[in-house]
């Protein structure tokens, strides 16, 4: 069941593209009501039902089951218009299966009826009866070159109208738009930033070298991003997305690399020695391993490769920063004490204490966007590799992964719902992704080569 939270009338800030394109998404109370208005054109819905008093949040609670959705594919007129909404309904519809999150329900076959003015108007009784919880749907036009998008969504008990928005863009750009409406929705039901619009970086040798390649969250969209001719490793995006973090060995030892998106530009660590498997602290702050001070430990260093400062100080080698989501304190692995284990440092205080006791081999821990949960692989008796989490007080260690050979390299998706990780159940590496809880595990993308070491962005 979710739970409705109603927000004063005009609380709701503007909502920003997801990206740098010409997707609008203007939405204000004045504006909703106009847009309704549009909308009941489309599909005469009575003017009681679409009164909107304020903004409805749905909060789902972790561990609940899929929502019930029924999602309506939107009205359009003309050649043009019904090819693009036949790919805005497509879009949307495997975007929101691939979050998970979702029941996708048949409509009904009398989803509509018509009342005595013989309007049409939508039958909420018959959506009630086959179980669904959620209604979207909407109508789409073009206008001086733009594809306009009007939706709107409903809690089908009550007939409650929970969302009304219009989303523009090119007739090029219409994954975009479908996927800023699948964003809202989520975020709507969820209370949570979704998937949509984030990247996924890993490393293949499909090249024939070990390079850095990017993908939408889906395994669309792939892009080579380094071009070394030689071996990049471990990478990781800052938390807007702006830099990319990795290990690179081209100059025949490996150094910290910091690439800015935009231009494409690549700065070095300025620090003899050793340099590897950085991990972002914040924009201004990326951790990394080094050892021009003798032993390796883990430092801060700013995007252009100067040092910040040292925060680990302890025999044997510490490396895998991950940070908590408000920077205070890290997560990491150390071998202080024999096998590598993973670690938690609090920055502040400066104290470290030993996270993980089971297994007698655990790395590569990944903190969770909500702070709540650790992902991390160990190696098991049995010579299995498995992922597991752990809350960051050292309870509640639950297993995600088992009876698939080598399963490592977690991240988490910037939504917290989802982990994508890397495999070796088929025979060679490749990302696969799973629910937190370890449900619904499957193949990423379809790419030549091997693929590992992923690393979700937190960005939309």
């Amino acid at each position: 069941m979710c739970i409705y939270v109603l927000l004063p009338s005009g609380t709701m800030n503007d909502i920003q593209p997801i990206n740098e394109t010409t997707v609008s998404m203007r939405h204000s109370i004045r504006r909703t009501a106009a847009l309704l208005l549009a909308f009941i054109a489309c599909f005469s819905f009575p003017l009681s039902a679409m009164a909107l008093e304020g903004e409805y949040i749905a909060i789902r609670k972790e561990g609940a089951g899929r929502i019930a959705l029924v999602l309506g594919k939107p009205l359009a007129e003309g050649g043009k218009a019904s090819a693009w909404s036949a790919e805005l309904d497509r879009e949307i519809r495997e975007g929101l299966a691939f979050t998970g999150i979702f029941n996708m329900i048949p409509p009904p076959m009398n989803l509509f009826e018509t009342g005595a003015s013989g309007k049409r108007t939508l039958n909420f009784g018959a959506l009630n009866s086959i179980g669904a919880e959620i209604f979207a749907g909407g109508s789409l036009s073009a206008e001086a070159g733009q594809v306009k998008l009007s939706m709107a969504v409903y809690e089908t008990f009550g007939a409650k109208p929970i969302l009304s928005k219009v989303y523009t863009g090119r007739p090029d750009n219409l994954r975009a738009i479908a996927h800023a409406f699948s964003a809202d929705l989520v975020q709507l039901l969820t209370g949570r930033r979704s998937v949509f619009g984030s990247s996924i970086v890993f490393v293949s040798n499909r090249s024939g070298f070990k390079e850095i390649y990017s993908c939408a969250f889906d395994g669309s969209s792939l892009s080579q991003l380094t071009r070394s001719r030689s071996i990049s490793l471990t990478p990781s995006l800052s938390p807007d997305g702006t830099r990319l973090a990795y290990t690179d060995y081209s100059s025949g030892r490996p150094g910290l690399k910091i690439m800015n998106m935009a231009d494409r530009r690549v700065s070095s660590v300025r620090q003899s020695g050793v340099s590897i498997d950085p991990g972002w602290r914040s924009n201004a702050e990326v951790a990394t391993t080094l050892s021009f001070e003798g032993d390796q430990d883990i430092y801060l260093v700013r995007p252009d490769g100067t040092l910040a400062r040292r925060v680990t100080s302890s025999r044997g080698i510490d490396l895998s920063p991950s940070f908590s989501p408000d920077g205070t304190k890290m997560a990491f692995v150390s071998a202080r004490f024999g096998n590598p284990q993973v670690f938690i440092l609090d920055l502040g205080t400066g104290q470290t204490r030993r996270l993980t006791y089971n297994g007698n081999y655990n790395t590569q821990p990944s903190w969770s966007p909500a702070g709540d949960k650790i992902a991390y692989t160990t190696m098991e008796k049995n010579g299995e590799i498995n992922i597991f989490t752990i809350r960051p007080d050292g309870s509640g260690a639950t297993q995600l992964t088992s009876g698939a050979r080598e399963n490592e390299s977690p991240s988490w998706s910037p939504c917290g719902d989802m982990i994508v990780f890397t495999s070796g159940r088929q025979g060679q590496k490749k990302l696969y992704v799973m629910n937190a809880n370890g449900e619904n595990q499957r193949r990423l993308l379809q790419m030549e080569g091997e693929q590992m070491q992923p690393s979700w962005s937190f960005i939309r």
